[in-house]
């Protein structure tokens, strides 16, 4: 089922009953259909919208570009941050949703991150898997009980743990209210994390 007009190729799955929708943001490499099992997963007949991410790097989509691994063209990312939420907000209009919970892995927790700061209200809340500061200085944001998930790997060797732990400084500075847990992983998604998640989101959408 697809609404016309929207700016990123994307597959949206209707909600088989009701909840809250689950905006799915994948990794580099990604596309619209990676992370549809998850958003099953962590919320059983919920609304799952899924873009594309429209920057090729060697033909791999992603959501904004970088100058390395871990080296961010801010410039871009903030591009792709308000290209994100006006997505957000004409899905809404289209497919008649809530304002959902981002779900992104990697590079789409990192766009998500992003777009929090950028747009707050633009999400319901977010869980970021594996996710690094979408910033150097992050913009001033009014993120006053907008409830967070940062999950990190141990032994991730994308993300580096003081980045982490400054992305959820961050995002707590601003008012949100973040739990962030480090778990024993890579950079790869582990049944850990699909457990996190889904008890995080059964507490924030009961």
């Amino acid at each position: 089922m697809l609404a016309s007009g929207l700016s990123y190729v994307h597959r949206f799955v209707p909600a088989r009953g009701s909840g809250t929708p689950l905006l799915l943001l994948h990794g580099t490499g990604g596309n619209e259909n990676d992370l549809l099992p998850l958003g099953e997963m962590l919320a059983p007949g919920a609304p799952l919208l899924s873009p594309r991410g429209d920057v090729l790097e060697h033909g791999m989509p992603r959501f904004f570009r970088r100058h390395a691994e871990g080296v961010f063209d801010e410039a871009d990312v903030a591009r792709a941050a308000e290209k994100l939420a006006d997505f957000v907000e004409a899905a809404r209009v289209g497919y008649g949703l809530e304002a959902p919970v981002a779900v992104g892995f990697s590079n789409g927790a990192n766009i998500a991150a992003a777009t929090l700061f950028a747009r707050p209200g633009v999400f319901r809340g977010a869980v970021l898997l594996r996710a690094m500061q979408p910033f150097a200085t992050p913009p001033e944001a009014a993120l006053a009980g907008t409830p967070v998930l940062i999950v990190s790997g141990a032994a991730d060797p994308i993300v580096p743990a003081a980045n982490a732990a400054g992305l959820a400084a961050a995002l707590t500075a601003a008012g949100a209210e973040v739990r962030h847990e480090v778990i024993p992983a890579s950079h790869g998604l582990t049944e850990r994390d699909v457990t996190l998640a889904k008890d995080w989101l059964a507490t924030l959408l009961s």
